[in-house]
């Protein structure tokens, strides 16, 4: 159903560059895009992520409940995630652990812009 999720950068190039970094520890890649949007994904028949500079020109702003939650695999690479998203800049908003019962487990952080990502694993532990 979904096609592409998109996340308002205010530098483009900086932005590109920490998710080359980070995106690139689960294997997905740069797909497509052009001087102001950069999509990731497996290939353009799957669900991808991109970040852009917002097309009306305005400064972007992150969403008040607005997150963007990335399946990690399993709990260790939530864990290798949530590390290099801080390593690359980002700042904490919620540690990774077990968040359900042995049915969902997660690390929240917030971009070099303030979005927030979550590296999941759903499902049993």
């Amino acid at each position: 159903m979904i096609a592409y999720t998109t996340l308002g950068v205010a530098d483009f190039d900086r932005a590109k560059k920490f998710y080359d970094d980070l995106l690139g520890v689960m294997g997905v890649k740069y797909v497509m895009g052009n001087e102001r949007i950069a999509l990731y994904g497996t290939d353009v028949h799957n669900p991808m992520l991109a970040v852009c500079i917002p097309y009306d020109e305005q400064a972007p702003s992150a969403g008040n409940g607005t997150m963007v939650a990335i399946r990690a695999g399993e709990p260790e690479d939530c864990d290798a995630l949530y590390a290099k998203a801080i390593e690359l800049g980002a700042t904490c908003d919620g540690p990774p652990g077990e968040r359900s019962a042995g049915f969902f487990y997660g690390g929240y952080v917030k971009d070099l812009d303030g979005n927030k990502l979550c590296f999941c694993k759903i499902g049993p532990q």
